[in-house]
């Protein structure tokens, strides 16, 4: 008889679900994908912000072992369905999801009805080695920006954002720049920069732990890292940008047509 498994079907969870919900075709599902399950209708039931029971009582009430639930809980948790809050565990609301387009970080979250906001970390000078000025089009030892902030939505920190640009770019930047408001619009706004393209790269990392301090999550939670390289509208590199967003809090979506 065939064994080959029948074409896949849209799962009951709807098209974003895993399909047959995750269960494998040998059907023998790990107990904690099973909690899983029954712990993503009680979210389900509470709502966003709903605070779950604590670990003790899910355990109980799943008869299971505590770190069964646990690792339940941690699947939760990386995808971003839930969140801690002191000693709780509440529902998280939906992802944010910045687009991939050449606009700001402010512009992309503005766009979802959220509070954007940065608090700066350093804004120093330094001279370019060899790597940094061949991205930016510079001579080795050529002066460069360095700006480093903390990403905020709605208040709550989701990322650290590095930018490097040429001091000759903006010579004035320490003095007349506002590190809360967005890097793009100053540099539309008050340096006459007009935008031209960008090279961009995604990858999944772990944050080291200074980057887990500033941006206030787990070592071992996954992040978005990714790598801008912005040009202006003569085709002249203008900035190196490496963001770090936090995995359960974000997505990114863009739009592909046909060449």
């Amino acid at each position: 008889m065939d064994q080959t498994p029948g074409p896949a079907t849209p799962p009951p969870g709807g098209l974003d679900a895993p399909i047959r919900a995750g269960i494998p075709e040998h059907g023998r599902v790990p107990k904690y994908y099973a909690v899983k399950g029954r712990l993503e209708e009680l979210l389900d039931e509470l709502g966003e912000g709903g605070v779950l029971p604590t670990e003790r009582d899910l355990a109980a009430r799943f008869e299971v072992a505590r770190e069964t639930l646990r690792q339940a809980l941690r699947d939760l948790l990386i995808q971003g369905r839930v969140r801690r809050r002191g000693r709780s565990t509440v529902v998280a609301g939906p992802k944010l999801e910045q687009p991939l387009s050449l606009a700001s970080y402010t512009e992309g979250v503005r766009r979802q009805g959220r509070i954007p906001g940065r608090t700066l970390i350093g804004l120093e000078r330094f001279a370019a080695d060899p790597a940094l000025a061949g991205q930016l089009g510079l001579a080795v030892g050529e002066q460069v920006w360095h700006l480093e902030r903390v990403l905020l939505a709605d208040g709550e920190r989701v990322g650290l954002e590095s930018t490097y640009l040429a001091v000759a770019r903006v010579p004035a930047l320490e003095r007349e720049f506002d590190p809360g408001s967005s890097f793009y619009a100053f540099l539309r706004e008050k340096a006459g920069v007009e935008f031209g393209a960008a090279d961009e790269r995604i990858e999944t990392v772990l944050a080291s732990p200074r980057e887990a301090l500033l941006i206030g999550t787990p070592p071992a939670l996954p992040m978005l890292l990714l790598h801008r390289l912005t040009r202006d509208a003569a085709g002249v590199p203008l900035e190196r940008v490496r963001s770090l967003y936090r995995g359960d809090r974000f997505s990114f979506t863009t739009r592909l047509e046909a060449d």
